[in-house]
């Protein structure tokens, strides 16, 4: 067996003296992993960092087995996205998330999702927007979707900026009103267009609190598991620069 494929390093363990177990998320074979030799050379170590593109040949005598790669860099961005608190926990965060994923099945719109992000990481609040909305991608991919298309209660399209935590479905501000108080509140960068329109530090808030409900419920919770430390830590690095950004 054999197959040559683009990834997205999420994680790698050291197994014996010089070898590890790299995790990728690849662009058609999905989440795999496979063993690297050498990867704790100095050729290697810099290519073998969660955040980097690499390009990645697996060989194995039957699928079924953990199989070897033969590993090149393509994009390293790894050391950059290290260099700033938000991007560390944000790598750490997403690789989490793309483990939710079932092995070796293909995502290969999650994989783009996660390296459009990773492109995008310098502005902890853009980063931040990235992250939420690969929350919400993580959601549809499970088959956990929320409906933000149109109004729950009236269908219709236009003004909704409520959430109902029961349904996932969007809610519009007419219809919400006499229970504003119980639904969620729907980010603006969630309900327009992919071309951003700016974002406060309370759409942040509501974002995060938005796709955390679901996660939790649908996700997590059945599995036994909670949010990552990562993702926490990640919103507090987020809070923190933009604070910054507001005293400069």
């Amino acid at each position: 067996m054999e197959w040559t494929d683009d990834g997205i390093v999420l994680g790698i363990r050291r197994h014996g003296e010089s070898s590890a177990v790299l995790e990728l998320l690849t662009r058609e074979h999905g989440r795999h992993l496979g063993l690297v030799r050498g990867a704790s050379g100095k050729r290697m170590r810099p290519v073998l960092q969660p955040g980097n593109t690499v390009r990645a040949v697996w060989r194995a005598r039957l699928d079924e087995h953990l199989g070897m790669y033969a590993i090149d860099g393509l994009t390293l961005r790894a050391a950059e996205l290290m260099s700033a608190s938000h991007g560390a926990y944000g790598v750490t965060h997403l690789a989490s998330l793309a483990r939710l994923l079932p092995e070796r099945d293909p995502h290969e719109d999650m994989y783009f999702r996660l390296e459009h992000a990773l492109n995008d990481f310098d502005d902890a609040g853009g980063a931040a927007v990235h992250i939420v909305r690969f929350e919400l991608a993580i959601l549809a991919e499970l088959g956990f979707g929320l409906d933000l298309e149109s109004c729950a209660a009236t269908g219709e399209t236009t003004d909704l900026v409520y959430v109902s935590p029961k349904s996932g479905g969007a809610v519009s501000r007419s219809a919400g009103a006499p229970w504003a108080d119980r639904l969620l509140p729907l980010p603006p960068f969630l309900r327009e267009s992919e071309e951003d329109h700016g974002w406060s530090d309370q759409d942040l808030v509501d974002g995060f609190r938005l796709t955390g409900l679901f996660l939790l419920r649908h996700v997590l919770e059945p599995r036994g598991q909670g949010h990552s430390d990562a993702r926490e830590g990640f919103i507090n690095a987020v809070t923190r620069a933009r604070a910054r950004l507001a005293r400069a």
